[in-house]
C-alpha cells in the first residue's frame, strides 16, 4: 500500500461517521419542523378539539355534552390532539427528511419507483383519515345515539373520546395503505398479481375479520372499513399489474 493512501478501515469509519452526522442532521431538522408546527397549533388547541368533537356533538340529544372526569384532562386532551395534528400536518416534511437520507444510496430505478409509492402512501393515509372523520364517525355516533337506552344520558369523557377517535383515525389511515403494501410485495417478488387475484376470497374474509378486531363493536364501522379495504385490494391488484416488470409479466 503506497504512502498517503487511506486504509480500508479508515475509509469505513469515515463513511460511517458521515452517515451518522447526516442522520443526526435529518432527525434534528424533522424534529425542528414538527416543533414549529406544534407551536403554531398550540394557541388553537381548544378550538381544534371543538372542531374534532363536532361529529359526536352533532349526534348527541339536546343537552348532551362532553365531560371531563379527570382534573387535568381539559388541559392534556387538547394538547395531545394538537401534537397528533402536528404530526399529521408535518408528515410530508418528516418523510422528506427520511427520503433525503435514504435516496443517495438508491439506484435511479429504485428512486423512480419509491417516489410515487411514497407520495401515494401519504395521499392514501390522508384520505383514510378524512374518510374516517367525515363518513365513519358521524355514522358510528349516529348509530350509538339511536341504540342508547332512554334511561341513559350519553355524556362522554373528553379523554376517552379523543383516544377512541385517534384509534379510528389510525385504523383507517393505515388500512388505506393496502394498495401500496400490495405493490411493494409484488415488486419484492414475494407474490404476483395472479396470486393476489386467486387469493381474493381469503383476503376478503381476512379484511372482515380485521375490521371486526380494530373497529368498535358495531356493524356500521366494520362495514365502513371492510368495504373500502376490499375496493382498495382490487386497486392494489390493478396497480401491481401496471408497474410489474415486463420480464415478470411474460413469465
Amino acid at each position: 500500500m503506497t504512502a498517503g493512501t487511506p486504509e480500508p478501515e479508515a475509509e469505513a469509519e469515515t463513511g460511517l461517521l458521515h452517515h451518522l452526522i447526516e442522520l443526526r442532521t435529518r432527525v434534528m431538522r424533522g424534529v425542528f419542523g414538527l416543533g414549529v408546527v406544534l407551536l403554531v397549533l398550540l394557541p388553537f388547541a381548544n378550538r381544534i378539539y371543538g372542531w374534532f368533537a363536532a361529529p359526536l356533538l352533532a349526534k348527541l340529544p339536546p343537552g348532551g355534552q362532553l365531560i371531563a372526569v379527570e382534573v387535568a384532562s381539559p388541559f392534556f386532551a387538547p394538547l395531545k390532539l394538537a401534537f397528533f395534528v402536528a404530526i399529521v400536518v408535518s408528515m410530508p416534511w418528516l418523510l422528506y427528511q427520511a427520503w433525503a437520507f435514504v435516496a443517495p444510496g438508491l439506484y435511479q430505478k429504485e428512486r423512480r419507483l419509491a417516489l410515487p409509492l411514497l407520495g401515494s402512501a401519504m395521499v392514501l393515509f390522508y384520505t383514510g383519515c378524512a374518510f374516517a372523520f367525515f363518513v365513519v364517525l358521524p355514522s358510528v355516533f349516529g348509530f350509538l345515539a339511536k341504540v342508547t337506552p332512554d334511561a341513559v344520558t350519553m355524556m362522554t369523557d373528553i379523554s376517552a373520546y379523543l383516544d377512541f377517535v385517534l384509534v379510528i383515525f389510525l385504523a383507517f389511515g393505515l388500512s388505506f395503505e393496502l394498495p401500496v403494501a400490495l405493490v411493494i410485495l409484488v415488486l419484492l417478488g414475494w407474490v404476483t398479481p395472479a396470486q393476489l387475484k386467486e387469493a381474493r376470497g381469503y383476503a376478503i374474509v381476512g379484511i372482515f375479520v380485521l375490521s371486526a378486531l380494530i373497529t368498535p363493536p358495531d356493524v356500521v364501522s366494520q362495514l365502513l372499513l371492510a368495504i373500502p379495504m376490499c375496493l382498495l385490494y382490487e386497486a392494489g391488484i390493478i396497480a401491481s399489474r401496471m408497474i410489474r416488470p415486463r420480464k415478470q409479466q411474460a413469465d
